[in-house]
């Protein structure tokens, strides 16, 4: 089931598999976020800085559920876990934000294992109903339980932000994001993204041919944490502020699953390009349908375009870039 780098297109010597089109469209799509700011509003770009969180939590759930199989509903519980042990850090402690971020990506990692770690042991429907069970247990928990720290209902403000300014915010957000898409996409094109894959595809047969499953499942869920609480913990300390009853809200679990679907699971690229999509079409909707109606809409065309491409966003550029350079398909799969 695992198998050698070569199937994806590398050559000797090439144990990823990377070939010229993979630097050069990379190098555009650097280029082009970096300059986007000097071509759109201030108002777009926060949008944009929206997009960019939503593709970080994204890519977080590509890189367990995607590749393994295994559905989160409570990817939330790690993102709050991120965003709320920072938040309390640098304003009840005092601890400086370049402490109080590796320390949450550290908590988020460490309370992860601890709660769904046993849940690993349980396979389909059910790991996803108690994902979704920690996720609401921990939102009544954050505003009953400690309330001096947590701020309880209301949440906390005035937490410390790292900028200031919707271009310094913009540019913060990107480079955390195409760090993060450039790493894990990186790492998913290695023998051990395969195996992930070939978890999610057979998991008796990834345990037959000697591999432990449980270690697989294990580091894609550390990997996945580290990814939530790093983007939770920036995102806190670039809103300022942290309410139990947006982070652990239905429709945003349901949008970083839609992103990631939409966009083309278990590609690390189909979810920022599903974030971005999705991002604007609650944006544009918004004018029209400024209550909760729009999610109803958003959702009805994430579902249609879900149902004519399967695979995602992604599979219909991969089918045009395909027809660009015949046989590049071959090497451009994540």
């Amino acid at each position: 089931m695992v198998h050698s780098a070569n199937n994806y297109g590398a050559g000797p010597g090439n144990a990823l598999g990377l070939r010229w089109f993979h630097f050069a469209l990379w190098a555009v799509f650097i280029a082009l976020m970096m300059a986007i700011p000097e071509f759109v509003s201030k108002g777009t770009l926060r949008t944009i800085i929206f997009a960019n969180f939503l593709a970080i939590f994204a890519i977080s759930w590509d890189v367990l559920s995607g590749r393994t199989g295994y559905i989160s509903f409570g990817h939330p519980f790690l993102i709050g876990i991120g965003a709320y042990t920072s938040a309390i850090l640098t304003k009840r402690f005092d601890v400086p934000v370049e402490i109080a971020i590796p320390a949450a990506v550290a908590m988020t990692m460490i309370g992860g294992i601890i709660v769904f770690l046993p849940a690993l042991r349980i396979k389909g429907s059910y790991f996803a109903l108690v994902t979704l069970a920690f996720m609401e247990l921990t939102y009544q928990l954050v505003q009953v339980i400690r309330p001096d720290l947590t701020g309880g209902t209301r949440g906390m403000s005035g937490v410390q932000t790292l900028t200031r300014g919707a271009v310094n915010g913009y540019y913060l957000s990107v480079s955390l994001m195409l760090a993060v898409a450039l790493s894990m996409w990186l790492l998913m094109r290695t023998q051990l993204g395969t195996a992930l894959s070939a978890v999610g595809m057979n998991e008796e047969s990834v345990r037959g041919s000697g591999l432990s499953t449980t270690k697989l499942k294990l580091f894609a869920f550390l990997t996945s944490a580290f990814v939530a609480g790093l983007g939770g913990a920036f995102y806190v300390h670039y809103l300022g502020s942290i309410a139990p009853r947006a982070l652990f809200d239905i429709n945003f679990l349901f949008t970083i699953i839609v992103a990631a679907l939409i966009g083309g699971a278990s590609t690390i690229i189909g979810p920022v390009i599903g974030a971005f999509f999705l991002t604007f079409l609650l944006e544009y909707l918004r004018p029209y349908l400024p209550g909760a109606e729009r999610y109803f809409v958003y959702g009805l065309i994430a579902l249609l375009l879900y149902m004519y491409e399967p695979k995602g966003i992604i599979e219909l550029l991969r089918r045009g870039w395909n027809a660009i350079i015949p046989g590049a398909n071959n090497g451009a799969r994540s």
